[in-house]
């Protein structure tokens, strides 16, 4: 059941409404934890967290870097958006939902959510949380380029334009805003490490 959708007021922690809804007996329940965010965002780095914590690790990209290795293709950017896109053509918009919740065994964060379909399979699992992490795009495009991987965007410019390829309104291709506009919390990372590990901290 969808909570509420707010951001994070910054570094001082979660609102007093988030803190309010996201109550004591919600976290005992949390199972699943869901994440989509837009690209930069620190999704890695909340996934990364919540390992920690206990939750093994699970993303619908890495699904669709199977499926590129199986067809020699290298896993760009542009790749993982085409053959994401032709496998929910394919099998149904919510496929990677389903193909990782077979593999799903206990406590889990699932990272790479972008499809509305998949956000309402895995609520249907039971104990599930969806987040969706973002920042000022100028931060995250400065993020990308440090972490030196293919990303097809050699300009903020064209780091935007490839986000908005992210952002259809295709049944079944990538639906990045309407998914974080479905999440039940929304974190805004424009902090440093700590902060975010702290807005982390209040959601288990």
């Amino acid at each position: 059941m969808l909570i509420s959708s707010f951001s994070s007021p910054g570094a001082e922690g979660w609102s007093e409404e988030g803190c309010r809804l996201l109550n004591k007996t919600m976290r005992k329940r949390i199972k699943l934890i869901g994440l989509t965010g837009t690209n930069g965002s620190g999704k890695g780095e909340a996934a990364a967290y919540f390992q920690k914590r206990g939750y093994k690790y699970f993303s619908l990209s890495d699904l669709i870097r199977e499926e590129l290795q199986k067809r020699g293709k290298q896993p760009t950017r542009d790749n993982l958006i085409k053959i994401g896109n032709k496998l929910r053509e394919k099998s149904g918009a919510d496929i990677l939902a389903r193909l990782v919740m077979k593999k799903v065994k206990g406590k889990a964060v699932i990272d790479s959510i972008r499809n509305p379909k998949e956000v309402e399979y895995l609520r249907k699992q039971g104990g599930f949380i969806f987040l969706a992490v973002d920042a000022p795009v100028e931060l995250r495009y400065e993020r990308v380029k440090k972490r030196g991987r293919e990303e097809s965007a050699s300009t903020l410019r064209e780091f935007i334009q490839k986000e908005k390829e992210e952002m259809t309104e295709c049944e079944k291709g990538q639906q990045l805003q309407r998914c974080m506009d479905m999440a039940d919390l929304v974190i805004i990372n424009d902090g440093s490490l700590e902060d975010l590990y702290q807005k982390l901290e209040e959601i288990l």
